[in-house]
Parts: structure tokens; C-alpha cells; sequence
């Protein structure tokens, strides 16, 4: 029997949940329609990624140079935080992983014992895509052996509208089809939703419902009732303004956050405009006043107008109930603090495709299935709210702002992580959480997080040795930034060749 899935919702979370169903379950037999109304616009501005995205786009089959022409896109190997441990300070979680193991141990544990002992150089210079962000070079891996060329990792910078109409291209042409109107009602079943009502009367039946509509949460929130955890004690930011600046000359490949005065506000830099935005909590810091604070820290003339966002943090007490799954904005929300928004669509798609129960699954296998996923969709939150935590809870800044989020009480799987590194410098990844111990490291010692001694085992290595093998890798990384041309560079020579032949030259 056919299987019916019905998007509300377009948007990014809604072509990406749209194109991988008809990639995926289309052959199956799966029918996938997408309902959205052209007159409710959409947030877009996400426009900074972290690298599964490039598993996503292999999953869908998108040609990397096709898409970055498309969406006015940007490569991206980090991310910059200024100013979070005091003005001028600055670090760069950067992708991918500084050095190699030493001793048969993890890099960070021997250079966290070498660092106490003078004997290491900040962490940014083991690291082949930190350096390579911060002096504007950019390089797609290269086949040479365990050189930090083979396994250079990175994401993209793009327009979040002109994404969204890529993945429609991609998703109508894998035979999903596009529903305009506007949905005034919600008919009820025995599954849960039977259908959705237009507002000239139409129907749109489906068996499986993802709700992409954004932070009304139109089906999982208003039809079926499904409450809110809410994290705003946490991450108390409930504002963004945002607006467009004309194009950097030679843009990085990173993103920038600048912590400010009650929050903090990124630059993300496309071929064609530059993303700016202030994020911030209302309790401190009005609208007009981030309003006019953000236009007078733009660094390129300001081509659209401000406009604010209000939103909370937090996630929907379920992320599938019944035969509804929210995806996006709709399912929740943390501050792209991180860049992990359109992640967290990928993530949920993954996760639902692995739980999806078969056509031939009882009720007791589909409630099983529903539970696990609302399981690991929670975790999965947790995880990087944690994550984002960190960077608060570790401020050094003076504004009253921050001393709130300093004297605050962290979740406790953060304040489990922060005993464990103060213990020893031991840093552990659970199962698959987003960020992994290199991440966590340079959140860690960015913001000067303790580390009190060293794991013990390292000791089976004199000092000197370690030293010297430091020296190497160093050594290892500077000469690997030659091979390395200059981001500009990259993105020119992707305008000026053929799609097929672009990828392969830069």
C-alpha cells in the first residue's frame, strides 16, 4: 500500500525533509507532497553550517560546485569567538582535529601536559584548519597519506533562501510535489492527523505528517497539544536582529561571533552579501538599542533592513507523537551560537529514516520505534545545549550580563564534563554527541577553562620527547599551509569553470 508524507512547511527544515523523503523512500514507494503558503514568510537566516552537512548533500547526490553557485555559498573550516573570555581575547573552534596521537595517546592529553610545563605553543598553531581560517586559505583534502591535507574537514557559509529553492529543484525533480495555500484546519483520525484543511477547502491527506512550519509548530504544537521544555534559564537570549551587508572583498572561511555587551552577534560571509546579526536577551538590552548597536558594528554598508526575531529556547516535549514528527524550528530551538540549526533537521531526518517502523510493523513495534526517537532526539538536544552552555557559564566579562550566566548553575552532564577536564584534562565524547573531544578542547582552554595536572599515563613519555614530537607536528602544519590557496582564490576559480570541472580545481 502507498505511503503518504505530508510537509508543512517549506523553508529549509522543509525541502531538506521533503528532498531526502523523495530521495529515500520515493523508490519504496512513498508519495511526498510539500504544503506551504507563499505568503508566510520564512526565518532564513541560518546561513553557517558544520560539516555533516556534506553527508547530507552526498545522500541527496548534490554536486558541491553546483550548490555553492546556487545558494551564493562560501567554504567554512570554523569558527571565530572574540571577545567571550574579555575584550580582545579570541579563539577559533576550528573543524576537523589539531595534531596526532603522541605516545599512543590522544594529542590533547600530551599537549595539555606539555602546555602546563611551557613546553607547547597555543593550540591553534597543531592545527591545520585553524591556521588555514585565520590567514584565508581554503583546500579540498588531498591523497597524501596521514599528511593533515588528507583529512582537512569543512562546511559551508550560503543564503538560507536561495538553499531552500536549490533543495526544491532537487527535491520536485526526485518526484516530490508543491501544494500552495494556506492551512486553516487540521482533520483528526485514529493515527492522529487524517488531513490538512486549506483555506479554499482543499484536503491533503497523508499517513505520516512532518511538521516544518516553524515556530507556530502548527501540528505537533497547536493540533496535538504537545507542551514545551523550556531552557531560557540556561540560555536566556530570546532576540535576534539580523541584516544583510554587502560582500567582503576577500572573505574567510569562518564565522565570527563577537560577544557583546548582553549576548553576542555573528558575520558570516557569502560571495554575495555578508550575514550579520545580534543575538541578546530582552531582560537586558532593548531592540532599538541592539537594533542601532548592530548597524553601528557592520563592517560593510548595510543592503537590506533590520529585522528582529523573538524566540525561546528549548524543544517540544515530544518530537513524535502519534503520526507527526517536527522537524526545524517547530520541533525547537538553541541559538546558532554554534551553527547547529540546519544540523538539527539533518539529525532529525537521519534519525526518523533509522526508526522508521515497516509497512508490516504492529502498534507495539511503531511505539517502540516513536519512543526511541523521541529519546535520542532529546539527548541529541541536550547534548549540544550543553555544549552551548559552556560558552556562557565560562565568560570572563564584566557586564552584569555575564556575571549572571557565570553564577548560574550548569545542566549536569556540562558540569560532569567541566569535573572531569578540572580533574586531569580528561575529555570523553558520549556515543554520538555533535562535538567531540577536539571541540571540546578548544571551547575549554579558549575560554580558560581548569585543568589541574594531567592524565598520569602520560608520564611514560619524558617531557622533552613530547616537546620535540610538538615541534614536528608544528612544523608538519606550517608546511602544509603552502599547498593551500587562498580562499578568494578557490571561490574565483569556482565562478570561472564548469560545474564538472570546478570541484576538481579548487
Amino acid at each position: 500500500m502507498t505511503q503518504r508524507i505530508v510537509v508543512l512547511g517549506g523553508g529549509t527544515a522543509g525541502w531538506m525533509a521533503a528532498a531526502t523523503a523523495a530521495r529515500l523512500l520515493g523508490p519504496a514507494g512513498w508519495t511526498v507532497t510539500l504544503v506551504e503558503s507563499d505568503a508566510i514568510p520564512t526565518v532564513g537566516v541560518g546561513e553557517a553550517t558544520i560539516p555533516p552537512i556534506r553527508t547530507f548533500h552526498a545522500m541527496l547526490g548534490v554536486d558541491e560546485a553546483d550548490f555553492l553557485r546556487a545558494t551564493g555559498g562560501s567554504w567554512k573550516l570554523g569558527i571565530r569567538f572574540e571577545g567571550w573570555s574579555g575584550q580582545g581575547s579570541s579563539y577559533l573552534h576550528a573543524f576537523g582535529r589539531p595534531g596526532t596521537d603522541v605516545g599512543g595517546l590522544p594529542f590533547h592529553a600530551q599537549w595539555l601536559r606539555a602546555r602546563a610545563a611551557g613546553q607547547a605553543e597555543a593550540l591553534e598553531r597543531y592545527w591545520l584548519e585553524a591556521r588555514a581560517a585565520e590567514e584565508g586559505r581554503f583546500a579540498h583534502p588531498l591523497d597524501n597519506g596521514d599528511s593533515p591535507l588528507s583529512r582537512i574537514t569543512y562546511a559551508y557559509h550560503f543564503d538560507a533562501g536561495r538553499y531552500a529553492t536549490f533543495l526544491r529543484r532537487h527535491a520536485e525533480a526526485m518526484g516530490a510535489s508543491r501544494v500552495e495555500g494556506t492551512v486553516e484546519g487540521v482533520e483528526r483520525g485514529a493515527a492522529g492527523i487524517a488531513a490538512l484543511v486549506l483555506a479554499d477547502g482543499r484536503r491533503i491527506e497523508g499517513d505520516l505528517f512532518l511538521d516544518c512550519s516553524g515556530f507556530a509548530s502548527l501540528l505537533l504544537g497547536e493540533a496535538l497539544g504537545v507542551g514545551w521544555v523550556d531552557w531560557s534559564h540556561w540560555l536566556p537570549c530570546d532576540r535576534a536582529v539580523a541584516v544583510a551587508s554587502s560582500a567582503d572583498a576577500a572573505p574567510l572561511p569562518l564565522t565570527r561571533s563577537i560577544a557583546h555587551a548582553a549576548g553576542w552577534q555573528w558575520r558570516i560571509p557569502l560571495r554575495h552579501r555578508t550575514g550579520n546579526g545580534r543575538v541578546f536577551c530582552s531582560a537586558y538590552l532593548s531592540e532599538d538599542q541592539a537594533t542601532a548597536e548592530l548597524l553601528a558594528s557592520l563592517e560593510t554598508p548595510p543592503i537590506a533592513e533590520p529585522r528582529v526575531l523573538r524566540f525561546s529556547t528549548g524543544h517540544r516535549q515530544a518530537f513524535w507523537a502519534q503520526n507527526c514528527v517536527a522537524l526545524g524550528l517547530a520541533s525547537g530551538f538553541m541559538e546558532p551560537l554554534e551553527s547547529t540549526s540546519i544540523h538539527l533537521v539533518q539529525a532529525g531526518l537521519q534519525h526518523l529514516l533509522q526508526h522508521l517502523p515497516g509497512a508490516a510493523a504492529g502498534p507495539d513495534a511503531v511505539a517502540a520505534a516513536r519512543a526511541r526517537y523521541n529519546r535520542v532526539m532529546t539527548t541529541e538536544f541536550e547534548r549540544i545545549r550543553d555544549f552551548l552552555v559552556a560558552h556562557y557559564y565560562l565568560n570572563q566579562r564584566p557586564e552584569r550580563f555575564w556575571q549572571d550566566r557565570r553564577a548560574q548553575t550548569p545542566p549536569p552532564g556540562l558540569a560532569e564534563k567541566l569535573a572531569l577536564f578540572a580533574g586531569g584534562g580528561r575529555l570523553f565524547r558520549e556515543d554520538d554527541e555533535l562535538f567531540n573531544a577536539w571541540s571540546w578542547l578548544a571551547l575549554l582552554t579558549g575560554q580558560g577553562a581548569p585543568a589541574l595536572g594531567h592524565d598520569p599515563v602520560c608520564d611514560a613519555w619524558p617531557l622533552a620527547r613530547v616537546a620535540d614530537r610538538l615541534a614536528r607536528i608544528e612544523a608538519v602544519v606550517t608546511a602544509s599551509l603552502d599547498h593551500m590557496p587562498p580562499h578568494a582564490e578557490a571561490l574565483a576559480r569556482l565562478e570561472s569553470l564548469p560545474t564538472d570541472a570546478a570541484l576538481a580545481a579548487c
